[in-house]
């Protein structure tokens, strides 16, 4: 089942928008640009033209609703700030990178004489910490501590010597030659 439903996609658009948007994707397509790519372009683009016409305070978004050369930065700006607000700072940058290439794309057709998007700057996305969870290793009844190696060996093992395998470590052939056979 295809990803791109184009016409599911400009549902409740204007004329324009949706027109501009098929145009767009021809062009995609002809670029032979991956599918999920494609998507997530055209999601961006038809998401912003929704928001124009729904939820934009802006009283002059009623024209860039209708017609995709009527978007300002403002209106940008509004829209990555809404984006930030009710999803995330990541899926914000996710739609200013698609807006880019769409007025982009404007620019080339000479739909625009500038991009809308030229001095928006992209959200900053937080970096997220990843928790590393602190383990103990149970030592076996079976093996005798002397043919188990020292944490401290391991550790050394997992980070040195994970580009010579079949050799053992190089740094101390008593420590890890015994471990890959």
């Amino acid at each position: 089942m295809a990803l791109l439903d184009l016409t599911k996609l400009t549902t409740d658009l204007s004329s324009t928008w949706a027109g501009y948007l098929r145009d767009w994707d021809r062009t995609l397509r002809a670029g032979n640009y991956p599918e999920t790519t494609r998507y997530n372009y055209l999601l961006a683009a038809a998401q912003l033209a929704r928001y124009l016409a729904e939820h934009s305070p802006d009283p002059d978004a009623v024209d860039a609703a209708k017609d995709p050369t009527e978007v300002t930065r403002g209106h940008a700006e509004a829209f990555q700030a809404w984006m930030i607000e009710t999803r995330s700072p990541s899926t914000a940058l996710n739609k200013h990178k698609g807006l880019q290439q769409f007025f982009k794309w404007l620019l080339a057709e000479e739909d625009i004489d500038r991009s809308p998007m030229d001095r928006v700057r992209q959200p900053k996305t937080p970096q997220k910490l990843i928790p590393i969870i602190q383990t103990r290793t149970r030592r076996s009844s079976s093996t005798p501590a002397r043919a188990r190696p020292s944490r401290s060996c391991a550790t050394r093992r997992s980070f040195a010597c994970t580009t010579t395998r079949e050799r053992g470590c190089r740094r101390s052939a008593t420590c890890c030659s015994t471990m890959w056979t």
